[in-house]
C-alpha cells in the first residue's frame, strides 16, 4: 500500500452532520499549507467494519470516531494503544502504510490540556473531582483524572448501575453517588465536570442543584453548543473558575492531525474563532 498524493482523513459517526471537526482540520490544513482533506462520514453500525477496512484503500490515512462507534472500533483495529484499551474506547484511528489499523484515545489528553490551560491554578491532587455522567467521555476523563493524581472521584449518573460498572472497572478511587444526591457532594469538589449531554442545544438542562459550589471551584462542561452552557453561566456567577468544552475538542484533535499530516498543529484563538464561525 502506498500513501496517496492527497491524504484524506475524516470523522465517523451516526449522526455526524453536527460535527465541527472538519472546520478544525480544514483550518489547520490551510494554515500550514498542507495537501489533504477531512470529511464527515455518516456510517451505520452494521456498516462500520466494512467502511473502516475500505477507507485505507480509498486514500484515507486515518479517522476520528465519535458516537456511537467508539467502543465498536476496538473490535476492528489490528493494534490498540494501552490508553484506548484501559478506557475501553477509541476516538482516533491511524491507517499505516502496511494496512494495519491502529486505534488510540486522545479524549483524556484533550480534556486535561483544556482544563490546565483554562484553570492553570488547579492542582489535581488537592481534592476530589465530581463527575456527572458515565458514558464514553466519562471513561476517558476518569482515566485522565486518576493518572493526574486526583485522590477521589465522586461519580453520579442518571442510571446508577452504569456508574457502578465504572467503579467496578476502574477501582476504589471512584465513589458512586445517587443522581438525586449529586448536588450534596459539590462542597467537597475541587473540580466539577459535566460529561453528559444535558445543557446542550436541543437537550434538557442540567438540573443538579449548584448551591454547594464554592468560589474558586473549577467547573467545566464538555458540551460546547452553546459555548456557555447554563452550568457554566451559573458557576461563573458564583465565583467559580469555568472552562468551556470547545478546548477539549480542539486539543483532542492535535495528536491525530500530527500523525495523519505530519505537522503538529497549534490550538489558539484563531482556531477557536474558525470552529465557532
Amino acid at each position: 500500500m502506498t500513501r496517496p498524493d492527497v491524504p484524506l482523513a475524516g470523522v465517523i459517526g451516526n449522526p455526524i452532520g453536527h460535527s465541527r471537526s472538519p472546520l478544525m482540520h480544514k483550518y489547520w490544513l490551510q494554515r500550514y499549507d498542507l495537501l489533504g482533506d477531512y470529511v464527515r462520514l455518516q456510517v451505520a453500525e452494521r456498516d462500520l467494519e466494512s467502511v473502516v477496512r475500505t477507507l485505507p484503500r480509498m486514500g484515507f490515512v486515518g479517522a476520528n470516531v465519535t458516537i456511537p462507534h467508539k467502543t465498536a472500533v476496538l473490535k476492528i483495529a489490528d493494534f490498540i494503544s494501552d490508553r484506548a484499551t484501559l478506557i475501553g474506547a477509541a476516538n482516533t484511528l491511524i491507517f499505516r502504510e502496511d494496512g494495519i489499523i491502529h486505534a488510540d484515545n486522545t479524549d483524556g489528553y484533550g480534556f486535561m490540556t483544556n482544563v490546565r490551560n483554562g484553570a492553570p491554578d488547579w492542582d489535581p491532587k488537592s481534592g476530589p473531582a465530581v463527575v456527572l455522567g458515565a458514558g464514553g467521555a466519562a471513561r476517558a476523563i476518569i482515566v485522565a483524572l486518576a493518572d493526574a493524581g486526583v485522590p477521589q472521584i465522586l461519580l453520579a449518573n442518571r442510571t446508577r448501575n452504569k456508574a457502578e460498572a465504572l467503579r467496578a472497572e476502574f477501582g476504589q478511587r471512584i465513589t458512586v453517588v445517587d443522581w438525586v444526591q449529586a448536588g450534596n457532594v459539590l462542597e467537597e469538589a475541587v473540580i466539577l465536570i459535566n460529561t453528559t449531554s444535558l445543557g446542550m442545544t436541543g437537550q434538557p438542562e442540567l438540573r443538579v442543584p449548584l448551591d454547594g459550589l464554592r468560589p474558586g471551584t473549577v467547573v467545566t462542561d464538555i458540551v460546547y453548543t452553546p459555548l456557555q452552557t447554563g452550568l457554566l453561566q451559573k458557576a461563573a456567577a458564583m465565583g467559580c473558575v469555568t472552562v468551556d468544552g470547545l478546548g477539549m475538542l480542539l486539543h483532542q484533535g492535535v495528536p491525530g492531525f500530527e500523525r495523519w499530516f505530519g505537522q503538529r498543529p497549534e490550538v489558539d484563538e484563531a482556531l477557536r474563532a474558525a470552529v465557532l464561525a
